[in-house]
């Protein structure tokens, strides 16, 4: 919470590669900062029991409600052009 810059970079670093249940799992463990997936999904507008599923290891969430959980935690999404090596 205190730290958006690294919190973007670990998110970022982990869509590089690719791994969504990873990302779930690591916006998870984030919500611990926020006062939980109680306080988050309330922050997001969202149900904290859909939220527990949504942030689960094999969750599948919708963008919008991915958004307003980044929302919630002072983050978004951005599109970047792939890096061509």
């Amino acid at each position: 919470r205190d730290d958006p810059e690294t919190a973007a970079a670990t998110l970022d670093a982990i869509l590089a590669d690719g791994d969504q249940g990873e990302l779930l799992m690591a916006l998870r463990q984030m919500t611990r900062g926020f006062g939980g997936v109680p306080a988050v999904a309330r922050a997001a507008e969202l149900n904290p029991t859909q939220l527990y599923r949504t942030l689960s290891e094999k969750g599948n969430p919708e963008l919008r409600s991915l958004n307003a959980v980044l929302r919630a935690m002072g983050l978004r999404l951005a599109v970047q052009p792939l890096s061509h090596v």
